[in-house]
């Protein structure tokens, strides 16, 4: 061997040999009391650390000689790090005659084979044995109707969703022990198990309520092209004391006095001015106990207090029989929206008064900018100006222009090109901003007191840091829980910057796991570091053997409208490098997890984690040198 070609092996051993050390130091600064770890995790603890060490350098140069060496370029060993850089330390002792690492001070380590293994038990451990055929499970977020509705929830079992997210932030306990009682039911049906798992709400911040619109209804008839009428309106009267939900779908819904009502009959015509001054009439076409349906074939606009007048026979009609009048009962405000345009100013308040739009004088000048409120008034000693803002998850951004006690100013900077509508209870995100918030709500505590006794697992929203996992286990010990699954959503820049101190305690529970809730990241580190993002996420988790729910958007096209788009495919065959793929609710939600299945079926014999799996290529078979081109 040249003596250039030993210089840099040499090289090479006292740069792995660097990384080794710093890799033994973090670990005994990290681990100083093992017993903060559960037992069945102090391996990959260590083995987290070993790989914290090794990313907090740029090894890119080191791995390109090593791979022209024809050893490992440590770019896939996450589960093992410091058995692969032994492994890779060996060769280049006996490559230059020297010793190699010695090994006493850090046993036991992972071994590859160990590291998948462990990581195999924990996905176990926490969300059940994976179904045949298939590592990867499916988590299904339950829509409210399954409460009630047995055969969705049997449908969703025999088609392979293998645990059932119920989100706390919606419904109450009666609908959360229906959907419980369907899927055990359903278990006992197709004898396919399934884990339950609910998630806390956490605090959310969010836009205050908006001052309703006017309090008119529209009803209009269906035409054509050329203007003609398809069908009629169908306008449904029901009465004001005791009104009824429509039997089918209807046009309009009008609440009138109940005696006026009673004296309906087919063929009635009901004639009215409505509120533009228009003359209109619609038809009654039947009655039934509940109210009555009626037929118009021009466009009207109702308000409270309309006169109606209903003629039995217009050609014939007297005082007494055949004319009666009323008046529309109430009507619903129009829920009202803010229109938000780049360069307009948004003020958000402490009180949550019904926010306004802009208001501008006959000029077009603005005399009041759109002002909403807020729901936690935290924000308001939290945020500084200059900090970026967004709203309904990153359809409208802004940046911080002003800060007072009750009222903060942002100004437009990210809207739709012809302005987009911010309504009530949409999403606000800060991610520049440190919110002095505690991690669990009143409703959340309330809501645990259920959880531990109907679930398998607690899904944890808005963690933060590890001071917010020990609220959590502390809350699960007081309630005789300590023991339950966790899911740790990631789903701001602060937890995802804390990755590493949040798993460390969170490795205390025995059951843990990670979901990447991607909607919620892209606003807070940017849409364009996303992928770099989940990438990171899914590293950390495979160094510290723990499972990650891949969540948000998938397959969601096919699930709300029943068609997939080809990106939401290939987005949905990505999860296969995670433990579990979480689709959210639509009314297509059984064929997404059938297809989904199907994908993941697929993908499995291809794909696991970062490595390709090289299974027979039917391009390659059927391929032949002797073919004519």
């Amino acid at each position: 061997m040249r003596n250039g070609d030993l210089t840099r092996l040499h090289d090479l051993i006292q740069q792995l040999d660097l990384l080794r050390a710093e890799m033994l130091n973090l670990e005994a600064e990290g681990l100083t009391d093992e017993s903060d770890v559960h037992p069945e995790h102090r391996a990959s603890a260590r083995n987290l650390l070993h790989y914290l060490a090794l990313r907090r350098h740029d090894i890119r140069e080191m791995q390109e000689q090593l791979a022209a060496l024809g050893l490992s370029s440590l770019g896939r060993t996450e589960s093992h790090v410091i058995t692969a850089l032994h492994s890779v330390m060996d060769v280049l002792a006996q490559l230059t005659g020297t010793e190699g690492p010695v090994r006493e001070l850090i046993e036991p380590t992972v071994a590859p084979i160990q590291g998948q293994k462990l990581l195999e038990r924990n996905t176990d451990a926490l969300l059940g044995g994976a179904p045949a055929g298939r590592k990867v499970r499916i988590m299904v977020t339950m829509p409210s109707e399954a409460g009630a509705d047995y055969e969705l929830v049997r449908d969703l079992v025999l088609n392979g969703m293998n645990c059932m997210r119920i989100n706390c932030a919606h419904d109450g306990p009666e609908a959360w022990s229906g959907m419980i009682r369907n899927l055990r039911r359903a278990e006992q049906e197709t004898g396919n198990k399934c884990m339950v798992s609910m998630d806390v709400a956490g605090p959310k911040l969010r836009t205050g309520p908006i001052e309703g619109g006017p309090a008119v209804v529209k009803y209009r008839p269906k035409r054509d092209s050329y203007g003609r009428v398809e069908s009629p309106a169908r306008i449904w009267l029901t009465p004001e004391s005791k009104p009824e939900a429509s039997p089918s779908v209807a046009t309009a819904a009008i609440l009138v006095p109940g005696d006026w009502l009673s004296r309906l009959a087919p063929g009635t015509r009901i004639r009215f001015t409505d509120t533009r001054g228009a003359r209109r009439f619609m038809t009654v076409t039947t009655v039934s106990s509940d109210g009555c349906w009626a037929e118009a074939s021009r466009t009207a606009y109702l308000a409270p207090d309309v006169v109606l007048e209903a003629v039995a026979d217009e050609g014939h009609a007297d005082e007494t029989d055949s004319v009666r009048f009323s008046r529309v009962g109430p009507v619903p405000s129009a829920v009202q929206t803010i229109r938000l345009k780049k360069g307009d100013i948004l003020v958000l308040t402490r009180s949550l008064e019904p926010g306004q739009p802009a208001k501008y004088d006959d000029k077009k000048q603005l005399v009041s900018p759109a002002h909403i409120g807020v729901t936690l008034s935290e924000f308001f000693d939290s945020v500084r100006p200059g900090e970026p803002i967004w709203f309904d998850d990153g359809k409208i951004g802004g940046i911080i222009a002003a800060v007072a006690h009750d009222r903060v100013e942002v100004e437009i900077t990210s809207a739709a090109a012809a302005g987009a509508e911010l309504g009530a209870e949409k999403g606000i995100n800060v991610p520049d901003s440190h919110l002095r918030l505690g991690s669990l709500t009143a409703n959340d505590l309330k809501a645990l007191e259920f959880i531990v006794q109907h679930a398998d697992i607690v899904g944890y929203s808005f963690v933060r840091s590890e001071s917010d996992i020990r609220d959590l286990q502390a809350q699960l010990e007081k309630l005789g829980a300590g023991e339950m699954g966790i899911i740790l959503k990631i789903e701001t820049r602060q937890g995802f910057a804390n990755l590493p101190r949040i798993l460390l305690a969170a490795m205390r529970n025995r059951r843990v796991g990670v979901m990447i809730a991607r909607g919620d990241l892209a606003i807070e580190c940017g849409y364009q570091r996303l992928a770099e993002v989940q990438e990171e996420i899914l590293w950390i988790c495979e160094a510290a053997h723990l499972p990650v729910i891949w969540a948000t958007q998938v397959l969601e096209s096919l699930a709300k409208a029943g068609i997939p788009s080809r990106s939401e495919i290939t987005d949905a065959a990505m999860g296969e490098r995670a433990e579990c793929v979480m689709l959210n609710k639509g009314p297509y939600i059984v064929d997404a997890v059938r297809i989904l299945d199907d994908i993941l079926h697929r993908m499995q014999s291809h794909q696991e984690k970062k490595r390709s799996m090289l299974r027979k290529l039917r391009l390659a078979s059927a391929f032949s040198a002797s073919q004519p081109r």
